[in-house]
């Protein structure tokens, strides 16, 4: 590849990498309506390792402000909210609440939440063993996500 070949093929590869960063994207934490309310153990380990996606609390870090990342952070949170949302929790009936419950219980003992990509950035969101049993005890053994 020649010299000018090169710069054209890095200069347009800047202006690309400019012009993503126009794509609008949302970085929304609307008002909590009904809100989850576990003992406080387990609510201070929901919101150290679950609130950045599943609640409207998310803590937006400077890296999602800088596309391509941003589209995939925004993606992550508003999908995490779609699947669970911690802020609205009183406004799922019952039968959704026990049937989300038993799928916390299920995801953290798998170890399938939090997601592995995200804890490289996010090591305080770590699940202990000792945090796995009790939002797994409190999953379990809650019929709405109060008790």
């Amino acid at each position: 590849m020649t010299k000018s070949r090169l710069r054209s093929t890095a200069l347009a590869l800047l202006g690309l990498v400019v012009l993503i960063q126009l794509v609008p994207i949302h970085h929304d934490n609307p008002p909590a309506t009904q809100v989850l309310s576990p003992p406080a153990p387990v609510a201070a380990t929901l919101r150290r390792a679950c609130y950045d996606c599943h609640s409207h609390e998310t803590t937006w870090p400077w890296y999602s402000y800088v596309a391509p990342v941003s589209w995939l952070v925004a993606r992550d949170v508003h999908e995490g909210r779609r699947h669970m949302d911690f802020s609205t929790w009183g406004d799922y009936p019952a039968a959704l609440k026990t049937k989300k419950l038993a799928g916390i219980s299920t995801m953290v003992q798998e170890q399938e939440m939090p997601p592995w990509y995200y804890l490289p950035m996010h090591s305080n969101a770590r699940l202990s063993d000792d945090d796995v049993a009790e939002i797994a005890m409190w999953a379990d053994n809650s019929t709405a996500g109060e008790d």
